[in-house]
């Protein structure tokens, strides 16, 4: 392979001025936020119901996100994704200013703790589907897999090194400090959005109501296999290797005898594992597909795992988990790059959000299956149960593996559909519509030209249909019907821009094996009184 797609290095996005803004911004976000989290656990620690209080922390981050992600998708790809995150990024840093003077004044109860940690969540569900999408318009297409590489090692930097320096500054002077650093920590995010100019987007039609973009949102995922074997290999390898995130802290405590410094520790060697994986990531590329990447994290990951269920040395844990977390890399830039790859730009955030629900609901609900596991049969069994997971996780790629041409697909816009010839125009709100296109095609052709209408029905599918059939003319010979409603006429003008240069790829084989013009009729459903 020798592709510039396979070839480019993983630092190649930092080259681009805004993007290394933004990601340097990110990472003092990160590590802010990650402060944050110590910095509240820490308030808590004394209080009455301290264990159920500090899994509140956790909860109040985290919950947000599952119950906002795909709405904050459909937002962002409705609305200027730009000003969505500086109107999201600025009220964070105004409500991390409110904990900051709230605990500088004595008055951060529990209650009020835990609901501005909530509210914070909130925050952040509203961004994430946002900064994802807008990493394609950040870096060219081929640069797409190093800078989600990039992004997965900006997560894991701020994971590894904000409880680190939280713990060191509450240790010195209390939470206070951390909770300000973190307000502060937004105003980098904030400034390089201001000075960043997105260029606008060309709207002739006007804007999705959001319920009928949620469901073309869904109607897209239903009809885009490869997007749906991501998500089902996402849940493949999150699911047992959240058993590590979830029980590490027991291992450092029980099986090594650490202290909390020795438990960033471990945290440290999962990042600096990230980071070695971000930079071997090009050479991996060039070697491995897509699918024996996924297929190598997942070996890598349940070695880690059984390794540190059954190891009692640190310095071996700390190499265990550097590979842990350079398979991590692997995995996570692996599946979000071809996300990326294969979402065109008008659903871009919304499929985006599913798989941010997956991977935080894997995650959540992964780490409370394993903490029953290990309550019931020891975190040494819960770990081992997970390795064995992890490689029937990897041996399944023989069966489920994930598309390995993403990066060459073509999923620009492309609105190669003639206007419709009318003669009454229909109101936006009139359906819905029914559209036939008739093809003549030789008896010698139809098998091709059958198979190759698969793919067309799924392009209709994804870009607005709510049915599609494929019809034969029994009253005419060698004619085939093609016919699919759209819930209106103006999701059907919508249908037109959603287009890509894929779509118009698996058009063109259709239509070569057509004879003559192919005709197409439009008709709105109307109610007879």
């Amino acid at each position: 392979m020798t592709s510039v797609a396979t070839t480019s290095s993983t630092w190649a996005p930092m080259r681009i001025r805004i993007y290394r803004a933004l990601w340097i911004a990110q990472l003092v976000s990160n590590m802010g936020t990650w402060m944050q989290t110590v910095g509240a656990q820490w308030i808590l620690v004394d209080e009455p119901n301290a264990p159920t209080l500090v899994s509140l922390v956790q909860t109040a981050i985290t919950l947000p996100v599952m119950l906002l992600s795909i709405p904050s998708g459909v937002l962002a790809d409705l609305m200027d994704r730009r000003r969505l995150l500086l109107g999201a990024q600025s009220t964070m840093a105004v409500l991390a200013t409110v904990l900051a003077v709230s605990t500088a004044t004595g008055n951060t109860t529990p209650g009020v703790l835990l609901t501005l940690l909530f509210l914070l969540g909130c925050g952040q569900a509203m961004t994430a589907p946002a900064w994802q999408a807008i990493q394609p318009e950040l870096v060219p297409r081929e640069q797409i897999p190093s800078a989600a590489a990039l992004g997965s090692m900006n997560v894991n930097i701020g994971r590894a090194v904000g409880p680190a320096i939280a713990g060191v500054l509450v240790s010195l002077s209390g939470p206070t400090l951390v909770f300000a650093l973190n307000a502060v920590s937004f105003g980098g995010i904030v400034a390089v959005l201001v000075v960043w100019r997105r260029p606008a987007a060309d709207r002739t039609l006007p804007s999705e109501r959001p319920l009928a973009a949620l469901q073309a949102g869904t109607r897209f995922i239903r009809a885009a296999p490869g997007i749906r074997r991501v998500l089902l290999r996402s849940i493949l390898f999150i699911g047992p290797a959240s058993a590590v995130w979830a029980l590490l802290p027991v291992i450092a405590r029980d099986r090594l005898g650490l202290s909390s410094a020795g438990y960033g520790l471990m945290l440290a060697a999962l990042g600096v594992g990230a980071v070695l994986g971000a930079a071997g990531l090009s050479r991996m590329r060039t070697l491995l597909t897509p699918t024996q990447r996924l297929t190598t994290a997942a070996v890598l990951f349940g070695v880690a795992s059984a390794g540190t269920a059954l190891v009692r040395v640190l310095p071996v844990v700390l190499i265990l988990l550097v590979f842990a977390g350079l398979a991590w890399l692997l995995a996570m830039s692996t599946m979000n790059s071809t996300m990326q790859l294969l979402l065109p730009a008008w659903v871009r955030a919304r499929g985006l959000s599913v798989y941010l629900l997956v991977f935080m609901g894997g995650q959540a609900i992964g780490s409370l299956v394993w903490g029953v596991v290990a309550g019931a049969a020891g975190a040494v069994t819960a770990l081992l149960a997970a390795a064995v997971l992890l490689a029937c996780c990897a041996i399944s790629t023989i069966w489920l593996p994930i598309r390995h041409d993403a990066e060459k697909l073509d999923m620009s816009p492309s609105a190669f559909w003639p206007e419709p010839q009318l003669v009454v125009e229909p109101d936006p709100t009139e359906g819905p519509v029914l559209v036939l296109r008739t093809y003549d095609v030789p008896e010698e052709s139809v098998q091709e030209f059958l198979a190759a209408m698969v793919f067309v029905g799924r392009s209709r599918q994804r870009t607005g249909a709510m049915e599609w059939r494929l019809y034969r003319d029994v009253g005419a010979l060698d004619r085939y019907v093609e016919a699919f409603v759209v819930r209106s006429w103006a999701e059907h003008m919508h249908q037109h821009s959603r287009l890509t240069a894929q779509d118009r790829i698996r058009e063109q084989a259709v239509l070569s094996f057509s004879d003559g013009d192919d005709r197409i009729t439009h008709l709105v459903a109307v109610t007879p009184r």
